[in-house]
């Protein structure tokens, strides 16, 4: 299976390079999208060999990102596609555990961080959990889901699934748009269980979403308005519909 692992990154000079060293351990393949950062994020990319680098001029949000990692994974004919954080959450060594779970038949291997409990865990932000637990029981109710982590960014697509996605949201509230339209359109998902690690704690969404109630909002705006848009089957040669 070929795969390709997808790294969305801003302002991440602090980790990116030892992040991208544990990253070459696991994955020959390895993607960043460089949503517009404003540190030594560049220089640092220019100093990386064999490394495909997608530049987004400013940043234009998490979920376009993902947007562009989808799109190039459709247009290199990859099968398998894995996304993770830049930030150190994500251990590299969970890389071919979630792509061994995207066996025949599993469309999303999504890793969780209430799944199991690891020996390295950390205590979550308060409003974090509390949020992720109130969208992902929502998520499961009205879409007949079965989560226990709805927000978690380690995952590992089937690719030729994800010319059948509609996404057209730029910011944080994407994944959500994604589990909806993943529902609707039957996707087999499994969830695997990865590490909870907050490093960064004070890490900031940026501007009124730094609000946990505001945020909570934010998110469940995404999932009414995504459940309320019509359907279409046609597929597209990217990621999503202009």
């Amino acid at each position: 299976m070929r795969s390709l692992t997808a790294i969305p990154i801003y302002n991440e000079e602090k980790t990116l390079t030892k992040v991208l060293e544990e990253v070459r351990r696991f994955s020959s393949d390895i993607l960043v999208v460089n949503d517009g950062s404003t540190d030594g994020t560049p220089h640092l990319l220019a100093e990386q060999p064999e490394l495909n680098v997608i530049v987004h001029r400013h940043n234009l949000g998490y979920g376009a990102a993902l947007r562009s990692a989808f799109g190039f994974a459709l247009a290199h004919h990859y099968d398998a596609l894995v996304t993770m954080d830049c930030d150190g959450q994500h251990e590299p060594a969970r890389i071919p555990v979630l792509l061994e779970a995207l066996n025949e038949g599993v469309d999303l291997v999504s890793g969780s961080r209430y799944l199991r409990t690891f020996h390295q865990d950390t205590i979550p932000p308060a409003d974090r959990r509390r949020i992720n637990h109130l969208i992902t029981q929502e998520l499961n109710q009205r879409l007949g889901l079965n989560l226990t982590d709805s927000f978690c960014g380690f995952k590992a697509y089937r690719v030729s699934q994800l010319s059948r996605l509609r996404l057209d949201e730029s910011g944080w509230g994407m994944p959500l748009q994604l589990w909806v339209q993943a529902a609707l359109l039957n996707w087999k998902i499994v969830e695997v269980g990865v590490p909870l690690l907050y490093l960064d704690p004070n890490r900031a969404f940026g501007g009124h979403l730094d609000q946990p109630d505001e945020r909570l909002r934010y998110y469940r705006t995404i999932i009414e308005r995504e459940l309320l848009q019509p359907r279409c089957e046609q597929p597209c040669s990217g990621a999503y519909c202009p």
